[in-house]
């Protein structure tokens, strides 16, 4: 049920700043790469490990978390969450080993898997259907900064001291949001839907997971997701080694990304008013197809970073209108057991995004070869779209 039509713009900002976690966490730290590796005396390979652990870490804590939130409300959850983060964003902040490193980012990601499941269940419990895309899409443009001022923030914040300083900063950024958020979304306590009293937390799984309909929005969502993070892995390889850029033409070539998912978020609200989020979310999907084609004929052909740049802004752009509409599509299924939905979700987008990205370590360092595999993650997304027109003979969400 629909508690509000429109949502203070002071909860769609919290909540969006408080998304900006996950990028922040991933993209922040990677001008450091060079500098950690030679500090902790390892290949900066293996620093990118870090990326693929986090996924991995990630999955578990929305997994965890959200059967917990449909169980003791979202508040309790992502406190704990920001909580987990921001101490163990402190001690990265001091480790000296790569064990320790891998460790705490473990920790970290798990506290921010709490946090990020949160927010698609605070989303449902407001608000469902268009409204819901609509929310979802206008977080998003809050949280879509993140991603393209992460890698310039941390290059600024290693001007001031060594990598640790990242990590110290991603520290405070996550208490920061404990008073927002205190303030704004959990002004005048909200709880979940009520579902079954006692219903274990395998029980709830299970539950979303007899929604057959439902299913390939999950797939569709890794799918779609799995490709950027194979781009953002081996982003300082593109831009870095294979075009020979700077850092900060690094910086800047990587925000280019995010100024088109943000344009394909604002038009993605317009399109909203004229079109389903199902019609949007295919369209988006055949956009992202197209661009990959293009990123594999600029590999193979060795063109220009300035003929491999449109394409790729597509690649990325078009994720700023699968993502809101594929949840919103998705949650429509699961009014009582949103948290739990939503923690499926994301436990599968970014654990089968942790393994593209691990995998993808194995690669040969070329072009072709990463592009390739981000053309194949489109067309499993294809895949997964023409498979959801199959189970879905019934009323569309």
């Amino acid at each position: 049920m629909t508690h509000s039509q429109h949502t203070p713009l002071a909860i769609i900002f919290a909540l969006g700043f408080t998304m900006m976690l996950g990028p922040f966490a991933i993209d922040t730290y990677l001008p450091a790469f060079p500098d950690i590796a030679a500090d902790l005396g390892v290949d900066i390979n293996v620093v990118s490990l870090t990326i693929s652990i986090y996924m991995f870490a990630i999955a578990l804590g929305q997994l965890v978390g959200g059967a917990l939130s449909d169980r003791f409300g979202r508040r309790r959850v992502l406190v704990t969450g920001l909580l987990l983060f921001a101490g163990a964003s402190f001690f990265l902040s001091q480790a000296q080993t790569i064990e320790s490193l891998l460790l705490g980012r473990v920790i970290q990601a798990i506290g921010g898997g709490f946090t990020a499941v949160s927010i698609p269940a605070l989303v449902r419990d407001r608000v469902n259907g268009l409204q819901a895309a609509k929310l979802f899409s206008m977080i998003g443009l809050v949280a879509i900064v993140a991603p393209a001022i992460a890698p310039s923030i941390g290059t600024l914040l290693l001007r001031f001291g060594d990598w640790g300083i990242v990590f110290a900063f991603l520290g405070i950024y996550a208490l920061c949001l404990l008073p927002l958020l205190s303030v704004t979304v959990f002004k005048g306590p909200r709880r979940p839907p009520a579902g079954p009293g006692g219903i274990s937390m395998l029980k709830r799984y299970l539950e979303v997971l007899r929604e057959h309909r439902a299913l390939p929005h999950i797939g569709w969502q890794a799918a779609g997701f799995g490709g950027l993070i194979i781009f953002v892995t081996w982003s300082a390889f593109i831009y870095q080694l294979h075009y020979e850029q700077s850092r900060d033409a690094f910086a800047l070539l990587f925000a280019c990304n995010i100024v088109t998912m943000f344009c394909c978020n604002l038009l993605n609200r317009m399109l909203l008013n004229r079109l389903t989020s199902l019609q949007i979310l295919r369209g988006a999907t055949v956009a992202q197809a197209v661009a990959a084609i293009w990123l594999v004929g600029v590999a193979l052909l060795d063109g220009s970073v300035f003929t491999f740049l449109p394409g790729m802004m597509l690649y990325a752009g078009a994720l700023g209108a699968i993502s809101p509409n594929n949840q919103a599509s998705f949650l429509e299924y699961f009014p009582n057991s949103s948290g739990s939905a939503a923690a499926l979700m994301g436990t599968a987008t970014f654990a089968l995004g942790g393994i593209a990205s691990g995998l993808s370590t194995l690669l040969p360092q070329t072009l072709p070869a990463v592009t390739l595999c981000m053309l194949a993650c489109s067309l499993a997304a294809l895949g997964f779209m023409a498979l959801r027109g199959t189970r879905n003979h019934a009323t569309q969400p």
